[in-house]
């Protein structure tokens, strides 16, 4: 990788890179393209295919709209092509340390060869992983016929019979917002006895009906379509598409071991600088709290990057 010419800082260990990206995604690229326009010595470590590879296309992200996922990465990783200072190397990160004012990175590459890395800052754009219902279907046509996000597909299957499915405290708030996109929405509900009479209300003043027999199976095309809701009963109610607010876990366990302090939903906390609660040890994208999309994750990486490359220069340019 090449270098910039810069006087070494006293009393600071020399690293490999001046920033490591884990994760190649909308946020971990986003982070580089703003770095490699800094200037600064830049590692992306790419781990795997991103949470939304399923997906047949980005929506709503300004410029790439019905972009398809794979796309959308390989446009990111040629416009870092010009950036000399910025490497990206297909690797996951299975270990991260401090040492002193750095951090030491063990890498496992494609053959299972290990190596590390030093940086002075990290940045963790590692991403989420939804943990599906156990429901036969359910993961065959996750990405297509069972989505997440109605922002990202809601526009897809405006005016279709669409469903909504999940726990009582959560399938209320996501079928009203769904309802938006169709007046023809449903709700499926896990744990009917914890359904309020105030939801119940809620839901028929928008003409949304509850159905409380257990699902038992989905049903859909070899494309991930989906077709039929199947209950218990053996009954089918024809759908083309089922909401769900699936929970979540990190991707990668690095923040869990190195300390971070994570949020009652598993999140990974950060300050407005996009810093974790371990200096240098910064994050963005879906593993940090807020509204989870494509294009948000580009802007936390950008913010991050902007916030990393403030800190790398005070600390060059002491008072």
């Amino acid at each position: 990788m090449p270098t910039t010419t810069r006087r070494p800082l006293p009393g600071r260990v020399p690293t490999d890179v001046e920033v490591a990206i884990v994760g190649a995604g909308s946020a971990g690229l986003s982070a580089a393209l703003v770095l490699g326009r800094c200037l600064r010595r830049v590692l992306v470590l790419d781990g795997g295919p991103p949470r939304n590879a399923p997906s047949p296309a980005v929506q709503a992200f300004f410029t790439r709209d019905g972009t398809a996922p794979a796309q959308l990465l390989d446009m990111g990783r040629k416009e870092l092509v010009g950036y000399d200072s910025v490497e990206i190397k297909q690797a996951k990160v299975v270990g991260l340390a401090r040492r002193g004012k750095h951090f030491e990175l063990t890498l496992e590459g494609e053959t299972g060869r290990r190596s590390t890395r030093t940086a002075r800052k990290v940045l963790l754009a590692t991403g989420v992983e939804d943990e599906l219902p156990p429901l036969p279907g359910m993961r065959e046509l996750w990405g297509r016929g069972v989505l997440h996000c109605p922002y990202c597909h809601g526009w897809e299957h405006r005016d279709q019979a669409l469903a909504v499915y999940g726990r009582a405290k959560l399938v209320t708030g996501l079928a009203l917002l769904v309802s938006r996109w169709s007046a023809d929405t449903v709700v499926c509900v896990e744990d009917p006895a914890n359904l309020t009479e105030n939801a119940r209300r809620r839901l028929r003043r928008q003409g949304i009906a509850v159905h409380e027999q257990p699902l038992a199976a989905l049903e859909g095309t070899a494309g991930g379509e989906l077709r039929h809701l199947v209950f218990e009963s053996g009954e089918k109610l024809a759908r083309t598409a089922l909401f769900i607010h699936a929970h979540q876990h990190q991707r990668s366990p690095l923040a869990e071991e190195m300390g971070c302090r994570l949020s009652s939903k598993g999140a990974i906390w950060v300050s407005k600088q996009h810093q974790t609660s371990v200096p240098g040890l910064y994050a963005a994208g879906d593993n940090t709290p807020g509204t989870q999309q494509a294009l948000l994750a580009a802007a936390e990486g950008s913010g991050a990057a902007i916030s990393i490359n403030e800190t790398l220069t005070r600390e060059e340019c002491p008072k």
